[in-house]
Parts: structure tokens; sequence; C-alpha cells
């Protein structure tokens, strides 16, 4: 038995099914990974001005009582992470990247409309 009830986490998924503090743009993600590095919640709400005190707690009480569950959803952010980078890559591959972006130095002047500048 309890002598307070704490309430659900203040945690929703948008729709893109990403977890978010409620009612902020602040992902889940986010606030795992400062707690990670070691972050109290005042220095994560130091950090995320949007987030109150009491939410900071209250995800990171959610993120303890269910760790493995957590870690499975950010594994799973980090897969979908990395599949949308080799999309991009795929269809715009960086190779030559940093060549290009030299190729186009300060003092360079280039045509662009009817317009002319220095880059």
């Amino acid at each position: 038995m309890h002598a307070f009830d704490l309430g659900p986490a203040p945690i929703t998924k948008d729709e893109d099914g990403v977890l978010r503090v409620a009612g902020k743009r602040v992902t889940l993600d986010s606030i795992v990974a400062a707690f990670d590095l070691g972050a109290t919640p005042e220095e994560i709400v130091q950090r995320y001005p949007s987030v109150d005190l009491a939410s900071a707690y209250a995800v990171i009480a959610y993120v303890l009582s269910h760790r493995e569950s957590v870690d499975f959803y950010l594994t799973e952010r980090s897969k979908a992470a990395t599949d949308v980078q080799a999309q991009v890559e795929a269809r715009f591959p960086p190779d030559g990247l940093r060549a290009r972006l030299l190729a186009f130095s300060p003092g360079q002047q280039r045509k662009v409309g009817f317009f002319s500048r220095t880059t």
C-alpha cells in the first residue's frame, strides 16, 4: 500500500511514434541521454526549460521503473535513424562532399539567377 499515487508518467506519443514529455517538444530520448550522462533532474530542467521539475522527476522515475522497455524503445529509434541515414546517403551520396564544399571557397564568384554574389 502506498501513501500516495504518483499517477501516470507525463509521457505522450506523437503522430510519428516519438515519445515526448507531455505537452512539450522534448523527447524521452533527450531526457534519458542527459540522465544517463549523470544529469540530475534539476540540470535536465536547466537544459530543457520547457520541462518542469516535477515532470523531469516523473519521467526519470518512469525510466528507472521501466528500463528494459525504455532501452528497447531507444534501440528501435536508433535503428530507425540509421535506416533513414542510409536512405539519405543512398539518394545523396556524401562522396566528394568536402571537395564540392571547398570548391565554393570565400571570394569565389558565382552566378545565382540574375544576381552575382561572393560566396
